[in-house]
């Protein structure tokens, strides 16, 4: 049983950082692709990050380029992710989420595991 446990949510006014941290369990963490979505009130959960089992590849979705970081420690079984220059827009559930390839994918249908989610809000 994989588990995903997301945590380092939070309240923060525009401009601020925050950083995600997804502690995964289970089964072998350095093997798989990992991803970040997020899912705003109304609207449907969408694609904000990804990296590579090894880490040398990231992706990210143009609303966030420049401004998030990606990151994994496989020995610690941890994913990351760094929030920089939070706009009220990102407010959201944000969840992390285990896919069985190593490869990045983008779409949601193509991981097999997620968290229970954790909560940003940005205030203006």
């Amino acid at each position: 049983q994989v588990q995903l446990v997301e945590s380092g949510g939070g309240l923060v006014q525009a401009g601020d950082s925050l950083r995600l941290s997804c502690g995964v369990s289970g089964r072998t963490f350095d093997n798989a692709a990992m991803g970040w979505f997020r899912q705003a009130p109304g609207k449907e959960r969408e694609f904000v990050a990804a990296i590579s089992w090894s880490g040398g590849s990231t992706d990210y979705s143009d609303s966030v380029k420049g401004r998030f970081t990606i990151s994994r420690d496989n020995a610690k079984n941890t994913l990351y992710l760094q929030m920089n220059g939070l706009k009220p827009e990102d407010t959201a559930v944000y969840y992390c989420a285990r896919r069985s390839g190593r490869g990045i994918k983008t779409s949601s249908k193509d991981y097999d595991y997620w968290g229970q989610g954790t909560q940003v809000t940005v205030s203006s």
